[in-house]
């Protein structure tokens, strides 16, 4: 395996496939001076820059936590630092990715921050070994459809094989993702039922719902399926325990059901379906602003006060002059535009109310003035950037909108999630993406007084900080707190060791909030290194310190699933069969429509050839489903 990037992602991918699926990995890097580095610093509070300092020293006090910035840092796999091979150089040139063994490698990753540069590499390494897997990290998704199909299609060409590389990796295969878009889902999720264990799949939301031991007596919802029985050493997820080397006593995946019998007392981490039932953002009507934003709060006053003026003068004249009602108004109008003759002739009563009419049409003057010119400014910014409307509540306050924040936002208001941005960048990535989507947008600086007010951050239901920057995102969050004590927050922290001490200071500080801190290395590596392995990887739950894959496979080839019974197909601790993808076949008499997955399959149902499943298993379980070191093995890689 040859990884090659610039940033924390290359580490996290080579120590991912080299301390779990035990791979032979070059990395290949540019020298120190020049790497990609995440900026740390920024425009921090006193109090913001003391618990930095605090949480730095407990980092490094903390030496058994996953690193997300080294080769060594895979999750339960020990240092490996010394088992992968490095390389440095500027750029991924031809001369490079020789010098790296691309033309003997099983599959390369590009996972640069710059597309340019991925898409580049990525040609030249197909021209050296057309049998090559490639997985790019590109944030165009258009883009890389297109890419996928030329290289693949350019594959087919030189090897002189057309046959369809399939989901589960034989075959020449070209993957494009993104490391916001693996990320975003987790994030997402987070604000939206609290928890990243998310995977959606066929258009469902699924999550892994950790649920407390039943009581005597009780009987406990297993869902869809039970995923796993948490650790029964530690109550701290972020601990050192509940690792792959905690033993018995650690996490256990995909336990049977005789284990989950026997597990008293321990939690338990099952599989459910959710949806969100919150408050929607009011409905937009198209090109017809609201009311309340077409007119500013104090020219409605000014305007009632002016209306009441207006019935109270007719009033008066129907009362002095015995006038009918409609008369006595449309008389007052005309005295209040200034287009009623004089009234010489008539008596003292007559005149006053005619002077007072006249007066109060000069106030009215500028207050229609100022109506238009605000109506107009309405109109005008009607395409542009919306403010929070008035009495918003319960909504999702997204801080940043860079490439992990547009992702987010995308996943939120397809969710019909209420959001509410706050940028410093009026030329930011993701701006466009809000103006599309009508979503409210705060420009400013978080770290200034009155930004996260403006965004109605005290009625809010959850913050995601999610800016380039760490202290910026950890600011944010404690002025947050500040102002509403149980607001959930969710941070976008770049390393993992940082990401687990701001945890635990947060959630000691305020331990009746909900505080998440996420690594977008951590979310993302599992599913590049999948795609490295040549599957087609759906989603990654976190069970304590260990991850759960789902997977969509094909059964044809694999001698583990074809002619077995779902029940017979279920391997305890190594993977399991969820869900089937139906189309023009019977399952138990009923005719598949499409194509779609159907969830809870009887155990009695049998596997063919031509049928292809969705399956939950661990990085092992499915490296070994799937072949991987055998295929290592007689190749000689």
């Amino acid at each position: 395996m040859v990884v090659c990037g610039d940033d924390g992602l290359a580490h996290r991918l080579a120590a991912e496939l080299r301390g779990v699926y035990r791979e032979q990995v070059t990395l290949v890097v540019p020298p120190s001076g020049n790497r990609v580095r995440r900026p740390v610093a920024g425009r921090a509070r006193a109090a913001s820059a003391a618990l930095l300092d605090r949480v730095s020293a407990a980092v490094g006090r903390s030496g058994n936590g996953d690193s997300g910035s080294g080769p060594g840092s895979g999750s339960g796999s020990g240092d490996t630092s010394g088992e992968v091979r490095e390389l440095e150089a500027t750029e991924p040139t031809d001369e490079v990715l020789a010098q790296a063994g691309v033309d003997r490698a099983a599959a390369l990753a590009l996972v640069y921050d710059d597309d340019e540069t991925n898409i580049r590499a990525a040609l030249a390494a197909r021209r050296l070994n057309p049998r090559l897997r490639l997985v790019l990290r590109l944030y165009n998704r258009r883009l890389g459809r297109h890419i996928e199909e030329l290289l693949d299609q350019s594959a087919a060409l030189a090897t002189g094989d057309s046959r369809d590389a399939g989901l589960d990796g034989a075959g020449t295969s070209t993957t494009v993702l993104s490391d916001a878009d693996t990320a975003a889902p987790a994030l997402a999720a987070t604000a939206l039922v609290g928890t990243s264990k998310v995977v959606e799949t066929d258009g469902l939301l699924l999550r892994a719902v950790e649920r407390q031991p039943p009581r005597p007596g009780e009987v406990a919802d297993p869902g869809l399926c039970t995923l796993a029985l948490l650790s029964a050493t530690s109550n701290d997820p972020a601990g050192a325990d509940g690792s792959e080397e905690s033993g018995d006593q650690g996490p256990q995946l995909l336990p049977d059901a005789a284990a989950v019998q026997a597990a008293t007392g321990r939690g338990t981490v099952a599989l459910e379906q959710v949806s969100y039932s919150g408050p929607p953002l009011p409905a937009a009507r198209a090109g017809v602003p609201p009311f309340g934003e077409l007119f500013s709060r104090r020219l409605r006053w000014s305007l009632a006060g002016l209306g009441a003026c207006v019935v109270a003068l007719a009033v008066a004249l129907m009362v002095v002059t015995g006038d009918h009602p409609l008369h006595a108004t449309y008389v007052t109008l005309l005295d209040l535009f200034a287009i009623n003759e004089p009234a010489h002739n008539a008596d003292s009563g007559r005149q006053v109310l005619q002077l007072l009419s006249g007066f109060v049409g000069l106030l009215l003057l500028p207050v229609l003035l100022a109506a238009v010119l605000e109506a107009l400014g309405t109109f005008r910014s009607a395409t542009a950037l919306r403010k929070p409307p008035r009495g918003l509540g319960g909504h999702v306050v997204l801080l940043g909108l860079g490439k992990i924040g547009t992702r987010v936002l995308t996943r939120l208001r397809e969710m019909d999630i209420p959001v509410v941005c706050v940028e410093a960048d009026p030329e930011a990535r993701g701006m466009a993406t809000a103006r599309r989507l009508r979503v409210p947008v705060v420009l400013g600086d978080v770290t200034q007084e009155g930004v996260l007010e403006a965004a109605k951050i005290h009625r809010a239901h959850s913050l995601l900080a999610l800016t380039s920057v760490d202290t910026t995102n950890l600011e944010a969050v404690l002025y947050a707190r500040s102002v509403r004590a149980r607001l959930r927050v969710v941070l976008r922290l770049y390393d993992d060791d940082f990401a687990t001490a701001v945890y635990r200071t947060l959630r000691a500080a305020h331990p009746g909030a909900l505080t998440r801190s996420r690594s977008v290395t951590h979310l993302s590596a599992p599913a590049f290194a999948g795609a490295m392995m040549g599957r087609q990887i759906l989603g990654a739950i976190p069970v304590e310190r260990r991850v759960l894959l789902f997977a969509a496979v094909r059964v044809a080839g694999h001698p583990q699933l074809e002619g077995r019974t779902v029940g017979e197909a279920f391997r305890a601790g190594a993977w399991r069969v969820l869900a089937l993808e139906v189309s023009d076949h019977t399952l138990d008499g009923e005719v598949g429509q499409g194509s779609r997955l159907v969830w809870e399959l009887p155990d009695t149902y049998v596997l063919r050839s031509e049928d292809r499943v969705v399956l939950a298993a661990t990085r092992r379980g499915l490296a070994e489903l799937l072949g991987r070191r055998r295929a290592r093995r007689g190749t000689g890689l």
